[in-house]
């Protein structure tokens, strides 16, 4: 057999656990006298369970048989690797090896010397040892998987933290907890030259700061050289660094908190290209870190320096927080490119309707306020409503491009603020011009005949009637004129005014070469009888063909999963709830919920926005009334109306400019 160097067996250091039944036995003194320490089952059954030191039991069958539930029991609580030596005559090794399976077992038979129980228990000791470094190996592996497994989860944890703010704080809370840290501090690289200080913990002093200081990347301070050099610092002892680094410890803050800033460390965080994205610090290895509690002082006797196997920890993790800033990096320029995207999109819009400058913005802050303030409703038809950041933002995108589809509808149209384009009422008053000329040629070429045929005497005394009959049919001429510029503006016309201009389109003017030019194209007399606002039946199916233009091209963007509703949403938000809306003819549940919201904030904008030329902005009590009448009609939700004028959603817009 193998035997084992004097160094790891000794007598002396081997407690031998004895059944009583062995100590009359020859070889019991010899034992003694070889150096073991011998503990008797008889004498002191406790000590048997005992985990200090090596040991081994060396039992009689006998015992085995009449104390077998009480030695099970022992053999439960000792150290899983202390051997067991049987010696007897009846029961066979091979039926006692089950029960000792888990722990190194000898088998003697009777009659034995004490050279066969030494070299048995030489056997027990090296057994030992292989189990004790076999256990040792265990724990390390173990301790390796484990800190796998952390830094897995820890990689998994950063790369789905999308918010920056909220990745940063992840970062240090997890170096320090890897590296059982008190306190940190997280700096970014801001441009080649600079670090921008973003962040500080500190568990004993139990608080954290964001910061926002500059300061260089040189070899004058710790971070600024590890950004610098790229490479890590561990410091023993803060106070007193090495003569071979030039930057120096700002002690201002440990004099001023009473805190003693000792060991510390410092790695840089690069991304695969190399290149140094920031620098973790950290400060002051806690032995007790598992068990203190935030806010406890920080015990000097507690504070151990930083390992290798630390440095190589945060090394890894400062690979995978570079990682996760660069994505969260390229996270935040495609949510700001898209932003961008949607702000020239909105500024799109409002050039081809400059007159609704700053809708999409308001209709936009209205209808988010408004998800946030049902979301937060606790009881009623509404309280199951609710709608977490991703609705939100869904929402909002929904809401800034919902009149996107403008762009597809004629810009004459579309900024149509009179019933007659601007260039036929032109056309119009140029029409009425030459009538008027006509008729003043006219009666110029009759007052010339006249005085031929009657004579001058004749003439004088009739000039003043003929004049009289040519100024009223100027001033009948300007009139009429006045009354269809009158009718060109887009309110409610009057029963009686559709009959006048029924009249009007009847009527011709003949000039002195029979020519007729038509008081009232017919053109003109069918746009002058819209009975309300400025459109046209076809003009108004242009306007509400923007919705569908919307649509489809929203429904053209590549939308992530949390947003491929924005397209559908846009689209119902001029439905009603009794089917009267616009394109699809929608009713109650069929509307989507924010569609139902952001038709409520659109319409409150659409009569309260003072910056429309075309009309006045109305007093939010009128509006509330013609929105509440509505209501009253089956168009719009009771209880959604309620909560935007009992709850104030309408006053996030006030006195405040929106602008692209």
């Amino acid at each position: 057999m193998n035997s084992m160097s004097d160094a790891v067996f000794s007598t002396s250091n081997i407690t031998l656990y004895i059944s009583d039944h062995l100590c009359r036995e020859e070889f019991y003194d010899d034992l003694k006298a070889s150096g073991y320490s011998i503990v008797s089952f008889a004498h002191d059954k406790k000590g048997w369970s005992d985990s200090d030191g090596t040991g081994v039991y060396l039992i009689d069958e006998k015992l085995l048989i009449q104390e077998f539930l009480g030695l099970l029991d022992i053999f439960f609580l000792a150290p899983d690797l202390r051997p067991v030596i049987v010696i007897g005559e009846q029961i066979t090794r091979d039926y006692l090896a089950s029960l000792f399976k888990d722990r190194p077992f000898y088998y003697l038979n009777r009659p034995v010397n004490l050279k066969q129980i030494n070299d048995t228990i030489r056997l027990c000791a090296e057994a030992s040892e292989k189990g004790r470094l076999a256990k040792q190996f265990e724990r390390e592996l173990w301790r390796a998987q484990r800190e796998i497994e952390v830094l897995h989860s820890i990689g998994m944890a950063l790369s789905s933290e999308k918010d920056p703010d909220r990745l940063l704080n992840l970062i240090l809370s997890k170096s320090r907890e890897i590296s059982e840290s008190d306190a940190g501090s997280l700096y970014l690289v801001e441009s080649e030259k600079n670090l921008r200080f973003k962040l500080t913990q500190n568990a004993s002093l139990d608080w954290q700061v964001s910061q926002n200081l500059l300061m260089p990347i040189d070899e004058n301070s710790i971070s600024g050289y590890v950004a610098h050099m790229g490479q890590p610092v561990n410091l023993l002892d803060a106070y007193f660094i090495p003569d071979s680094f030039r930057f120096t410890f700002n002690r201002s803050f440990d004099e001023k908190s009473g805190y003693r800033t000792r060991s510390m460390l410092a790695v840089p965080m690069k991304n695969q290209a190399g290149e140094v994205l920031g620098v973790i610090q950290l400060i002051n290895k806690r032995r007790d870190f598992e068990s203190h509690r935030p806010g406890q002082a920080l015990k000097e006797e507690n504070v151990v320096p930083y390992t290798r196997k630390d440095l190589d920890l945060l090394s890894s993790l400062a690979s995978q927080a570079a990682i996760a800033l660069e994505n969260s990096k390229l996270y935040q320029d495609i949510k700001n490119l898209f932003e961008g995207f949607v702000r020239a999109s909105i500024v799109a819009i409002e050039a081809r309707d400059p007159t609704t400058c700053g809708h999409s913005e308001r209709v936009a802050a209205l209808t988010t306020a408004f998800a946030e303030k049902v979301d937060s409703i606790s009881e009623g038809p509404l309280a199951d409503i609710h709608f977490n950041d991703l609705r939100l933002t869904e929402i909002r995108y929904a809401s800034l491009l919902h009149d996107f589809g403008k762009v597809g509808v004629r810009e004459e149209v579309l900024i149509k603020a009179k019933k007659l384009f601007p260039h036929e009422l032109n056309i119009l008053r140029n029409r009425y011009r030459y009538i008027r000329k006509s008729l003043e040629a006219d009666h110029y070429k009759s007052l010339l005949e006249f005085a031929i045929a009657n004579g001058l005497e004749r003439f004088a005394s009739m000039r003043p009637a003929l004049e009289a009959n040519f100024q009223s049919q100027l001033d009948e001429i300007d009139e009429i004129l006045k009354f269809l510029v009158a009718s060109n503006e887009p309110t409610v016309l009057e029963e009686g005014n559709f009959q006048r201009l029924i009249e009007i389109a009847k009527r011709r003017h003949v000039d002195y070469r029979g020519e007729e030019t038509e008081y009232l194209s017919e053109r003109e007399m069918h746009v002058l009888s819209i009975r309300k606002g400025s459109l046209s039946e076809t003009e108004r199916l242009e306007i509400e063909s923007h919705v569908t233009h919307t649509f489809n091209f929203l429904s053209k963007i590549p939308w992530t999963k949390p947003l491929h509703r924005v397209p559908d949403i846009a689209f119902a938000h001029h439905e009603k709830l009794n089917a009267r809306g616009y394109p699809n003819h929608l009713e109650g549940n069929q509307i989507p919920i924010e569609s139902r919201l952001m038709t409520i904030c659109d319409i409150y904008d659409a009569l309260t926005a003072q910056d429309r030329p075309y009309k006045k902005a109305m007093p939010r009590e009128k509006a509330f009334d013609i929105m509440y009448n509505e209501v009253k009609q089956g168009l719009l939700s009771s209880d959604l109306m309620d909560v935007f004028v009992h709850g104030g959603v309408f006053k996030v817009i006030e006195n405040k400019t929106f602008r692209t």
